[in-house]
């Protein structure tokens, strides 16, 4: 006979002892949540103000506290390891932070199958060098086995299903949180908590890190947009005029130019910042641009996340319309994706991506496969003795190869060049130290950020000389060429950049980067064109003579109005019910029905364009602003 049906007060006073340290261990996990989280929302005093924020963002961790308490029977162990998994996640963002300048969201879960595919060196490179973190971690780590090995059961072993039940039922919550049951957003969304969907990092300042996490989950992770075919009808009928006159321009004759795509990594202006408003770290840019065109360009990413600059760049299609797709390269599952690639192929081109990393890393193999690329020149298929400078193989090995590439021969081609040289962590010795300790830097860039700055400055001196030596060898050539020359993001300065600030006022995520587009053999006036990556292939195609793909042309009707909406990482949308808005929308839904595979039945061909709407269903199309107000 047990004790306690000897004794039913003892039970009940011991049942009564578990739940109140239950209880106890549940509110300190609140409150050092809020603690480790940082943000207004859920400070611990929250938990008297506005008690959801806090108990909000720790509810997934009480969760799988709960989960781990019915597999160990342990209670400290379970709350202490959910809280050291927990706080690896908060380490993780705080990196991402600090080198990126925007917190985690749903899909840099994604990069953790990066590792294997190549990703591990680079992304290894951002942890810290100093020993401590790693030495509070294995503390944490001793800490957790001896809370197993020593710590008394909390209950019995056999509880006749009940710790099954519980169990089962507290895993089948947390199992539906992760995948994005619908239910959830009862308790994580807007109204309840505090969501700016065009802002990760007011989010989770406000809501908590975990709470934004599961609030993007929710509304982004399954859901895509449903384009409206009337909208985007109404869109084209209503730039019949100017797209007959760009699509009945004929092609040039041959022969077409070699065209020479340059995404330099992490290129900006530093003009813009403030201490370096006079400075000239990129002479060849400047001399160029005297006669091309050039101007700021918004791209979709600061800090990181190249193939999402370059995913607008090669497809034409701003990622501002596609809620979902963070990674695209990594989430694509499209066999043909359209692009400018096809085009190209179309009229002749040999086309050839180049980059000197892992071709595995961010998908590339299987992406430009998709995107129409004949081949792919990666790492393995640069020489042996390939330059290297810093972490990362030179930018000068690239335009070597970019030279061995191009034919003096034959048919025209379009090679995509990607850099790597000046990709960050900037805390990696370069090749030639003295020349990068020389550089100048703004008063108040002290330690560790200033030797970072001049890092990064020193690359990007070295890009733009390879860009001068590039267009200098191609002048020298008897073929036409065309060089399109632009920065994928802002480097991750975030210490420069808070101390120094920026010449416009502006912060540092809405900062736009540079891009050029010159024809080596030309010597004209020059052309100042502000615009937004994912109208680039639009413009690179018309410089060239190519003239005859609607959606292309399309994008330079009625893609300048929406340009500076794709500022980096996001803008807030256009003013309820405005023209911007009307016109923001339509062209989402021509994205939309673009990445589908269904726009092409409703562009027109050159010389069969309709003077008015197209018909697409019997619903009445949103009145959308006269294309003849808007740039050409």
């Amino acid at each position: 006979m047990s004790l306690s049906s000897t004794n039913p007060s003892r039970h009940w006073r011991a049942l009564a002892a578990r739940v109140a340290l239950l209880l106890l261990l549940a509110l300190a996990f609140v409150l050092l949540t809020g603690l480790l989280d940082g943000g207004d929302g859920v400070a611990p005093a929250q938990l008297f103000d506005q008690p959801r924020f806090p108990l909000a963002n720790a509810w997934p961790g009480l969760l799988l506290a709960g989960v781990l308490l019915a597999l160990s029977r342990r209670a400290l162990l379970s709350f202490g390891l959910a809280f050291l998994l927990q706080g690896l996640l908060y380490a993780v963002n705080m990196l991402k932070v600090a080198n990126l300048g925007t917190p985690l969201l749903p899909d840099d879960f994604r990069m953790v199958g990066q590792l294997r595919k190549g990703g591990a060196h680079l992304l290894f490179g951002y942890l810290p060098h100093s020993p401590w973190p790693y030495l509070g971690l294995l503390a944490g780590l001793v800490l957790i086995i001896a809370m197993w090995r020593h710590e008394p059961p909390l209950f019995a072993r056999r509880t006749r299903g009940k710790r099954l039940a519980a169990g089962t039922v507290l895993a089948a919550a947390l199992i539906s949180m992760l995948v994005g049951l619908s239910a959830w957003a009862k308790i994580y969304n807007a109204r309840v908590l505090w969501l700016e969907p065009w802002s990760a990092s007011s989010t989770s300042a406000h809501s908590g890190l975990i709470s934004s996490l599961v609030m993007f989950h929710l509304q982004y992770g399954n859901g895509k947009r449903k384009p409206d075919g009337a909208a985007a009808s109404q869109l084209i009928g209503q730039s019949a005029a100017a797209l007959q006159q760009s699509l009945q321009t004929p092609t040039a004759s041959d022969p077409l130019p070699d065209i020479v795509v340059i995404q330099s990594e992490s290129f900006f202006d530093p003009t813009n910042m403030r201490g370096y408003e006079d400075s000239n770290f990129a002479p060849n840019l400047r001399r160029l641009a005297a006669h091309g065109i050039s101007g700021k360009l918004h791209v979709p990413t600061f800090g990181g996340g190249t193939i999402r600059t370059e995913f607008e760049v090669l497809t034409g299609l701003s990622l501002r319309y596609f809620d979902n797709l963070q990674f695209p390269y990594l989430q694509m599952s499209h066999k043909t994706m359209p692009s400018l690639v096809h085009v190209l192929d179309a009229h002749g081109y040999t086309t050839t991506a180049l980059h000197g990393n892992d071709p595995a890393f961010w998908n590339r193999t299987a992406a430009f496969k998709s995107l129409g690329f004949n081949r792919f020149v990666s790492q393995s298929s640069f020489p042996a003795n390939a330059a290297m400078d810093g972490k990362y193989m030179a930018d000068s090995a690239m335009t070597d190869e970019i030279m061995t590439q191009l034919k003096n021969s034959g048919p025209p081609q379009f090679i995509f060049a990607i850099s790597i040289e000046a990709h960050g962590p900037y805390d990696v010795e370069p090749a030639n130290r003295a020349e990068r300790d020389a550089i100048p830097v703004p008063n108040g860039v002290t330690g560790l950020a200033k030797q970072e700055l001049q890092t990064y400055l020193y690359h990007l001196q070295h890009a733009d000389a390879e860009l001068g030596r590039l267009v200098t060898w191609l002048a020298q050539r008897k073929r036409p060429s065309l060089v399109l020359f632009y920065g994928d993001h802002l480097p991750a300065l975030t210490d420069s950049y808070r101390t120094t600030g920026f010449v416009d006022g502006q912060d540092m995520l809405s900062q736009a980067g540079t891009w050029l587009l010159v024809d080596p053999h030309y010597q004209g006036a020059p052309v100042h064109a502000d615009t937004a990556a994912w109208l680039l292939p639009g413009k690179l195609l018309e410089q060239a003579g190519i003239h005859d793909d609607a959606y292309f042309a399309l994008t330079g009707v009625v893609g300048q109005q929406l340009a500076a909406l794709t500022a980096a990482p996001g803008a807030p949308p256009p003013a309820e019910d405005s023209d911007e808005q009307k016109l923001d929308d339509a062209m989402a839904s021509v994205h939309q029905l673009r990445m589908n595979g269904k726009l092409d039945k409703l562009l027109p061909k050159a010389g069969a364009l309709p003077t008015g709407g197209i018909a697409h269903n019997d619903t009445a199309p949103t009145q959308l602003p006269a294309t003849a107000a808007l740039p050409q």
